[in-house]
């Protein structure tokens, strides 16, 4: 019996005005704007929905979870979540090792 796949769902994006607009202009339909009071909100409910297959936030949501919502959203492939660095402020970036080690449970070996 053949492997039934399912089909990916949307992206999301969820983050403050200015990086919601720049999603916007590349053409995604699904941004939600979002401030420090109902960002935790927005993204625990954008999580749980089943909707999306991507869910891209910004590192600022992520400053403000639990550490049971980030190990939730660091472990989550489905929906995949990645959060990006803030138009303004500090950010903490995930290196290609780990994101690789998250996403595909592989580790990249350095060659020399």
């Amino acid at each position: 019996m053949p492997e039934v796949t399912k089909e990916p769902g949307p992206t999301v994006v969820l983050g403050e005005r200015e990086l919601a607009i720049g999603f916007r202009l590349i053409g995604l339909k699904d941004v939600i704007e979002v401030t420090e009071e109902n960002a935790v909100a927005e993204f625990q409910r954008v999580m749980t929905e089943g909707r999306y297959s991507l869910v891209i936030a910004s590192q600022s949501i992520r400053a403000h979870l639990s550490d049971a919502q980030r190990t939730s959203a660091d472990s989550s492939l489905q929906p995949l979540t990645v959060f990006v660095p803030t138009p303004t402020g500090e950010f903490e970036v995930e290196s290609i090792n780990a994101l690789a080690k998250r996403v595909l449970g592989v580790t990249l070996a350095v060659s020399t």
